[in-house]
């Protein structure tokens, strides 16, 4: 397979997984199978929603070496690629923490609903990191749309109240912060070890045995810079995008020549982590909410797994038909998974009688109406937005 070839099996991959994550995200509801829904913390197992999130990280790791070495590939300097790594991480981690607190807006402190403020919040987001098409002549009306995102989030993190003491804290990066400390890691890692396959094992590896030593809690002496750094101390989110990225660097490397080896490889590497993972349970039990590495590995082996299955189905037997209403919100992830909470609050601000479902005794209608609720979002919102060229950019 020539290396020039798109790999559309990543793409979608990464709009399957992003599908499910708007699903499991609309199933927090009475009476769900425990099987769909997340573990609780002290649980020793996991759910479909507890594979969802670190499969999409997966994701975001395997495109980094397309990523960036297309960058490099067209004669990009290195401060320039470094440049564009930090400001993507920051962006993230900016979104994730604002995104983590609007969830404990309180109503009474604030002075305003957590839907109102989460929707101006929203707007701010969309205003400054919208793809806009700059030209000379647009350049002061595109900095005046960021500039007016940059004063609408302002006031609301001065505004912000979870308690009446509580301000506007980042104790939290949420989900796209993780996000944001793997990629940071991962992309660290690559412009250092480039298409090396042992060196980014040796980077993989060693972000595994930190977040055995960190559940072992020998890493205890570094809690005082945990708040800020804790992702990259608990070593979890790196190994897994390290994972993904590991499996692009083989993809590339043996599929020119072998591609049932790359194949077989890919799978016998997951099943493997699968292995291994179970083996760690017996030290650590299999919790996303703790981010055990018997966890980690366990999800990486599925994503392994299931990607070379996709690889074999979509890119060397051409069917790609089937999946390729995924595509689209894989090739815009960030904007369709942060759009479908921008809809929440509007339904929520203006009482829509919309999540009806949410409210029905029957299992069956309410994971339905989750189904529906997550094709709408990850699947018909999409093409819609990629028809009036609506996109998020980091």
């Amino acid at each position: 397979m020539a290396e020039s070839n798109r790999i559309q099996s990543i793409d979608i991959m990464r709009g399957l997984t992003l599908v499910l994550m708007l699903f499991v995200n609309d199933l927090y509801m009475p009476g769900v199978p425990a099987w769909l829904g997340h573990t609780k913390a002290n649980f020793d197992g996991m759910g479909l929603a507890d594979w969802v999130f670190p499969g999409f990280m997966f994701m975001v790791g395997m495109s980094i070496p397309f990523a960036l070495g297309g960058r490099m590939s067209k004669g990009e300097k290195m401060s320039s690629v470094v440049q564009h790594i930090l400001i993507r991480t920051v962006s993230l981690l900016i979104i994730g923490v604002l995104m983590s607190n609007s969830r404990n807006v309180n109503a009474e402190f604030t002075g305003m609903s957590k839907s109102l403020w989460s929707m101006i919040m929203y707007s701010g987001v969309f205003l400054i990191w919208y793809n806009y098409k700059q030209t000379d002549k647009n350049f002061y009306l595109v900095n005046g749309l960021r500039l007016l995102g940059v004063l609408m989030i302002i006031p609301m993190v001065y505004i912000f109240r979870s308690g009446e003491t509580s301000g506007f804290r980042y104790n939290s990066w949420g989900i796209l912060g993780t996000i944001g400390w793997g990629y940071l890691v991962s992309a660290l890692v690559y412009l250092g070890a480039r298409d090396n396959i042992m060196k980014t094992a040796a980077a993989l590896l060693f972000f595994l045995i930190l977040n055995i030593l960190s559940k072992l809690h020998l890493l205890d002496f570094l809690s005082p810079v945990r708040p800020v750094f804790g992702i990259i101390i608990n070593g979890n989110a790196p190994f897994i995008v390290l994972s993904g990225l590991f499996i692009t660097l083989i993809l590339k490397k043996l599929s020119k020549d072998n591609v049932p080896k790359t194949i077989i490889t890919i799978a016998s590497l997951g099943v493997a982590c699968i292995i291994a993972g179970f083996v760690l349970r017996n030290w650590f039990i299999i919790s996303k909410i703790q981010s055990t590495p018997s966890w980690g590995l366990i999800c990486n082996g599925i994503s392994m797994v299931m990607f070379a299955l996709l690889f074999w189905f979509i890119d060397v037997k051409k069917q790609v038909r089937w999946g390729a209403f995924l595509r689209p919100a894989g090739a815009n992830s960030l904007t369709i998974y942060l759009v479908p909470d921008m809809f929440y609050y509007i339904i929520w601000q203006l009482s829509l009688p919309l999540l009806f479902y949410k409210h029905l005794d029957t299992p069956v209608l309410v994971v339905a109406g989750s189904v529906v609720w997550a094709l709408i979002m990850g699947v018909g919102l999409p093409v819609l937005l990629e028809k009036i060229n609506f996109r998020l950019k980091l």
